[in-house]
Protein backbone atom coordinates (compact mmCIF):
# COMPACT_ATOMS: atom_id res chain seq x y z
CA UNK A 1 0.00 0.00 0.00
CA UNK A 2 1.06 3.66 -1.06
CA UNK A 3 -0.11 6.56 0.99
CA UNK A 4 0.31 10.31 0.19
CA UNK A 5 -0.15 12.78 2.73
CA UNK A 6 -0.79 16.29 1.03
CA UNK A 7 -3.06 19.24 0.77
CA UNK A 8 -5.54 19.32 -2.87
CA UNK A 9 -4.95 22.76 -4.12
CA UNK A 10 -0.74 22.33 -2.96
CA UNK A 11 0.97 22.12 -6.17
CA UNK A 12 3.85 20.45 -4.29
CA UNK A 13 1.30 17.70 -3.41
CA UNK A 14 -0.06 17.88 -6.98
CA UNK A 15 2.99 17.03 -8.74
CA UNK A 16 3.36 13.67 -6.52
CA UNK A 17 -0.52 12.40 -7.52
CA UNK A 18 0.06 13.37 -10.94
CA UNK A 19 3.51 10.99 -10.85
CA UNK A 20 1.82 8.62 -9.10
CA UNK A 21 -0.64 8.08 -11.45
CA UNK A 22 1.91 8.26 -14.69
CA UNK A 23 3.37 5.61 -13.24
CA UNK A 24 0.28 3.42 -12.92
CA UNK A 25 0.39 2.91 -9.42
CA UNK A 26 -2.21 2.68 -6.81
CA UNK A 27 -2.14 4.47 -3.77
CA UNK A 28 -4.57 6.58 -0.70
CA UNK A 29 -4.82 10.08 -0.31
CA UNK A 30 -4.48 11.25 3.13
CA UNK A 31 -6.11 14.76 3.62
CA UNK A 32 -3.87 17.47 5.73
CA UNK A 33 -5.79 20.29 6.68
CA UNK A 34 -4.08 23.49 8.01
CA UNK A 35 -5.97 22.87 11.06
CA UNK A 36 -5.13 19.40 11.62
CA UNK A 37 -2.27 18.75 14.26
CA UNK A 38 1.30 19.36 13.07
CA UNK A 39 2.75 16.67 15.24
CA UNK A 40 1.21 13.89 13.02
CA UNK A 41 3.07 15.63 9.97
CA UNK A 42 6.43 16.35 11.77
CA UNK A 43 6.70 12.70 12.68
CA UNK A 44 6.84 12.20 8.43
CA UNK A 45 8.65 15.27 7.42
CA UNK A 46 10.80 16.76 10.00
CA UNK A 47 10.07 20.18 7.57
CA UNK A 48 6.38 19.64 8.48
CA UNK A 49 4.85 20.46 4.91
CA UNK A 50 3.21 17.92 2.05
CA UNK A 51 3.60 15.55 0.06
CA UNK A 52 4.38 12.84 1.92
CA UNK A 53 5.12 9.29 0.34
CA UNK A 54 4.20 6.37 2.87
CA UNK A 55 5.44 3.45 0.68
CA UNK A 56 4.38 0.24 2.26
CA UNK A 57 4.59 -2.12 -1.16
CA UNK A 58 7.64 -3.85 -0.52
CA UNK A 59 9.32 -5.68 2.42
CA UNK A 60 10.19 -2.32 4.37
CA UNK A 61 8.71 0.62 4.37
CA UNK A 62 9.86 3.75 2.79
CA UNK A 63 9.09 7.02 3.75
CA UNK A 64 9.66 9.77 1.35
CA UNK A 65 9.29 13.85 1.74
CA UNK A 66 9.09 16.68 -0.59
CA UNK A 67 7.63 16.74 -4.14
CA UNK A 68 11.30 15.97 -6.05
CA UNK A 69 12.41 13.20 -4.15
CA UNK A 70 9.30 11.78 -4.52
CA UNK A 71 9.03 12.19 -8.04
CA UNK A 72 13.10 10.76 -7.93
CA UNK A 73 12.30 7.85 -6.01
CA UNK A 74 8.95 7.00 -8.12
CA UNK A 75 11.01 6.86 -11.59
CA UNK A 76 13.54 4.58 -10.01
CA UNK A 77 10.92 2.14 -7.90
CA UNK A 78 8.99 1.26 -11.26
CA UNK A 79 10.99 1.51 -14.63
CA UNK A 80 7.71 1.29 -16.54
CA UNK A 81 6.26 4.36 -17.83
CA UNK A 82 8.89 6.23 -17.15
CA UNK A 83 8.96 10.29 -16.66
CA UNK A 84 12.97 10.60 -17.46
CA UNK A 85 14.62 10.39 -20.58
CA UNK A 86 17.11 7.30 -21.38
CA UNK A 87 19.53 10.11 -21.96
CA UNK A 88 21.92 12.52 -19.83
CA UNK A 89 21.35 15.42 -21.73
CA UNK A 90 17.13 14.96 -21.84
CA UNK A 91 17.40 14.36 -18.21
CA UNK A 92 19.42 17.49 -17.39
CA UNK A 93 17.11 19.59 -19.16
CA UNK A 94 13.99 18.04 -17.25
CA UNK A 95 15.70 18.78 -14.06
CA UNK A 96 16.48 22.12 -15.29
CA UNK A 97 12.74 22.77 -15.98
CA UNK A 98 11.65 21.16 -12.35
CA UNK A 99 13.60 23.32 -10.93
CA UNK A 100 12.76 26.06 -13.09
CA UNK A 101 8.74 25.26 -11.84
CA UNK A 102 9.74 24.38 -8.24
CA UNK A 103 11.44 27.08 -6.94
CA UNK A 104 11.46 30.12 -10.07
CA UNK A 105 7.61 30.07 -10.91
CA UNK A 106 6.60 29.04 -7.78
CA UNK A 107 8.48 32.21 -5.80
CA UNK A 108 7.41 34.65 -8.57
CA UNK A 109 4.04 33.50 -9.00
CA UNK A 110 2.34 30.96 -6.80
CA UNK A 111 3.72 32.85 -3.71
CA UNK A 112 2.19 35.76 -4.08
CA UNK A 113 -1.41 34.68 -5.82
CA UNK A 114 -2.22 31.20 -4.02
CA UNK A 115 -0.74 33.18 -0.42
CA UNK A 116 -2.95 35.86 -1.18
CA UNK A 117 -6.30 33.92 -2.56
CA UNK A 118 -6.12 30.68 -0.78
CA UNK A 119 -3.54 30.42 2.13
CA UNK A 120 -4.83 33.64 4.09
CA UNK A 121 -8.79 32.64 3.57
CA UNK A 122 -7.83 29.21 5.01
CA UNK A 123 -5.65 30.79 7.97
CA UNK A 124 -7.88 33.42 8.88
CA UNK A 125 -4.33 35.74 7.56
CA UNK A 126 -6.51 38.94 6.99
CA UNK A 127 -7.33 40.38 3.53
CA UNK A 128 -5.56 40.00 0.23
CA UNK A 129 -3.29 41.95 -0.53
CA UNK A 130 -3.93 43.16 -4.29
CA UNK A 131 -0.79 44.59 -5.28
CA UNK A 132 0.97 41.19 -4.65
CA UNK A 133 -1.71 39.60 -6.33
CA UNK A 134 -1.11 41.99 -9.40
CA UNK A 135 2.57 41.31 -9.43
CA UNK A 136 1.88 37.43 -9.32
CA UNK A 137 -0.08 37.83 -12.46
CA UNK A 138 2.39 40.20 -14.10
CA UNK A 139 5.19 37.53 -13.43
CA UNK A 140 2.73 34.74 -14.56
CA UNK A 141 2.40 35.96 -17.94
CA UNK A 142 6.09 36.02 -18.46
CA UNK A 143 6.50 32.29 -17.45
CA UNK A 144 3.47 31.32 -19.57
CA UNK A 145 5.51 33.42 -22.79
CA UNK A 146 8.56 30.92 -21.39
CA UNK A 147 5.92 27.66 -21.82
CA UNK A 148 5.08 29.21 -25.50
CA UNK A 149 8.55 29.22 -26.53
CA UNK A 150 9.63 25.64 -25.13
CA UNK A 151 6.58 24.03 -26.62
CA UNK A 152 6.99 26.24 -30.23
CA UNK A 153 9.54 23.49 -31.05
CA UNK A 154 8.67 20.51 -28.48
CA UNK A 155 5.95 18.10 -28.38
CA UNK A 156 5.86 18.75 -24.20
CA UNK A 157 8.38 20.86 -22.18
CA UNK A 158 11.56 18.69 -22.49
CA UNK A 159 11.11 17.19 -25.68
CA UNK A 160 9.08 14.61 -27.61
CA UNK A 161 7.73 12.91 -23.57
CA UNK A 162 5.68 13.47 -21.18
CA UNK A 163 8.18 14.14 -18.23
CA UNK A 164 8.27 15.90 -14.65
CA UNK A 165 9.04 18.74 -16.50
CA UNK A 166 5.25 18.91 -17.69
CA UNK A 167 3.88 17.37 -14.11
CA UNK A 168 6.09 19.94 -12.09
CA UNK A 169 4.81 22.75 -14.43
CA UNK A 170 1.15 21.62 -14.64
CA UNK A 171 1.04 21.07 -11.06
CA UNK A 172 2.04 24.82 -10.44
CA UNK A 173 -0.34 25.82 -13.28
CA UNK A 174 -3.41 23.94 -12.60
CA UNK A 175 -3.93 25.90 -8.69
CA UNK A 176 -4.16 28.86 -10.87
CA UNK A 177 -6.76 27.10 -13.06
CA UNK A 178 -8.80 26.59 -10.01
CA UNK A 179 -8.99 29.81 -9.14
CA UNK A 180 -9.56 31.21 -12.88
CA UNK A 181 -6.23 33.31 -12.76
CA UNK A 182 -4.79 31.70 -16.21
CA UNK A 183 -5.15 33.73 -19.06
CA UNK A 184 -5.14 31.41 -21.42
CA UNK A 185 -6.41 33.16 -24.64
CA UNK A 186 -3.30 35.10 -24.83
CA UNK A 187 -0.83 31.90 -24.63
CA UNK A 188 -3.00 29.81 -27.19
CA UNK A 189 0.26 27.28 -27.50
CA UNK A 190 0.55 26.75 -23.20
CA UNK A 191 -3.23 26.43 -23.60
CA UNK A 192 -2.69 23.44 -26.04
CA UNK A 193 -0.17 21.96 -24.10
CA UNK A 194 -2.31 22.09 -20.97
CA UNK A 195 -5.26 20.97 -22.72
CA UNK A 196 -2.88 17.68 -23.83
CA UNK A 197 -1.87 17.13 -20.40
CA UNK A 198 -4.97 18.13 -18.39
CA UNK A 199 -6.69 15.46 -20.88
CA UNK A 200 -4.29 12.72 -19.45
CA UNK A 201 -6.34 9.88 -17.21
CA UNK A 202 -3.81 10.74 -14.66
CA UNK A 203 -4.83 14.16 -14.64
CA UNK A 204 -8.69 13.54 -13.49
CA UNK A 205 -8.65 13.68 -10.06
CA UNK A 206 -7.75 16.44 -9.75
CA UNK A 207 -10.35 18.69 -11.29
CA UNK A 208 -12.90 17.04 -8.85
CA UNK A 209 -10.84 18.82 -6.10
CA UNK A 210 -12.97 21.31 -4.09
CA UNK A 211 -12.20 23.38 -1.37
CA UNK A 212 -15.23 24.75 1.19
CA UNK A 213 -15.91 28.41 0.24
CA UNK A 214 -14.10 28.52 -2.62
CA UNK A 215 -15.22 26.51 -5.80
CA UNK A 216 -12.85 26.07 -8.69
CA UNK A 217 -13.55 28.98 -12.11
CA UNK A 218 -16.43 27.28 -14.63
CA UNK A 219 -14.00 25.76 -16.53
CA UNK A 220 -12.21 23.92 -14.91
CA UNK A 221 -13.09 21.07 -15.17
CA UNK A 222 -13.81 21.14 -18.72
CA UNK A 223 -11.12 19.44 -21.05
CA UNK A 224 -12.04 21.30 -24.04
CA UNK A 225 -11.62 24.90 -22.52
Amino acid sequence: MRILYHWPLDPFSRMARLALAEKRLTFKLSRVEFTDDPAALLALNPAGSTPVLRDESGATTVIVSEARPILEYLDEAREAAPLLPPDLPGRAEVRRLVEWFCVKFHAEVNAYILHERLEKPMTGGGAPDNSAIRQGRSHLRWHLAHINHLVETRDWLAGTNLTHADIAAGAQLSCLDYLGEVPWEEFALAKSWYMRLKSRPAFRALLTDTLPGIPPAPHYANLDF
